[in-house]
């Protein structure tokens, strides 16, 4: 068995971040008991300088390399320079990039950071769909002032699952019920009325939705909130609001939910 004079070392050499080789490495070494490991990234490795000064360090401490070169000249400027120095080196990328350009006859793109992006991607939607909940249904209109999109319209016009549709693609949705009885919240009138959309839909869809909504609960589908009295109403009052903020209004009456949501999203982000 090799002793070490100290715990072994693994240079994490990537022209990203380095985290993939490092989780992969910890990964392994986990399944070798309490085994301590130590592991010293060298991120953003883009020239071949870099690439010496690590291959002699490692050779200096007897420490292993492992890498995630996507660029095919660095890669092979480092295989080579670490089987000359006879360097124990491991490419925790080149495997699976081969096996994918096979099975997908797909030439793989060699940009660094990639999977990098993919993170932040992942974390930007975690965090619209957090946003989406928090400013659901006019709970705090302060959120207003911090959202990417404000969806706005009467009740029954799918703002709740519009709004997570499109947080899902990364967008921070809030969005407000228009009612009669209450005074729009004062933040709709200080953001840009592009930052806006007015949810529309036709008297009668709304109707056959309350209704149903109403049967759903166990109530009297004659009730005020599905009478077309009240229905009218609701739209009349929704309609001068969403004039008097000057957004644009997306007819809902006939649309699923992501139609609406891809014409909403391709709006904002086309």
């Amino acid at each position: 068995m090799k002793t070490f004079q100290q715990h072994p070392i693994v240079y994490v050499v990537s022209d990203s971040v380095g985290e993939t080789a490092e989780l992969v490495i910890k990964a392994a070494a986990s399944q070798f008991g309490n085994t301590t490991i130590e592991v010293r990234r060298i991120p953003y490795v883009e020239d071949e300088a870099t690439i010496n000064e690590v291959v002699a360090l490692a050779k200096d401490v007897g420490a292993m390399i492992a890498f995630t070169l996507v660029v095919p000249e660095i890669k092979a400027h480092l295989v080579a320079t670490a089987e000359r120095e006879k360097v124990e080196i491991v490419d925790i990328m080149g495997p699976i990039l081969d096996k994918l350009t096979s099975l997908l006859e797909l030439r793989p793109r060699y940009k660094p950071g990639l999977v990098y992006r993919l993170d932040e991607e992942y974390f930007r939607k975690v965090e619209a769909i957090e946003f989406a909940v928090k400013y659901d249904d006019g709970r705090d209109p302060r959120g207003i002032l911090n959202a990417d999109i404000v969806l706005i319209g009467v009740s029954r016009t799918s703002k709740t699952p519009l709004s997570q549709y499109l947080a899902h693609k990364g967008l921070k949705v809030a969005n407000v019920p228009i009612v009669p009885e209450l005074e729009p919240p004062e933040e709709l009138f200080r953001i840009q009325p592009s930052k806006c959309i007015g949810l529309h839909i036709s008297p009668e869809k709304l109707h056959e939705i309350r209704s149903e909504r109403l049967k759903s609960l166990g109530l009297k589908k004659e009730a005020n909130y599905a009478s077309m009295k009240r229905i009218d109403d609701e739209l009349t009052y929704s309609e001068q609001v969403m004039e008097k903020i000057g957004c644009d209004v997306i007819d809902v009456s006939n649309k699923a939910v992501e139609e609406t949501a891809n014409v909403i999203s391709n709006h904002f982000t086309g």
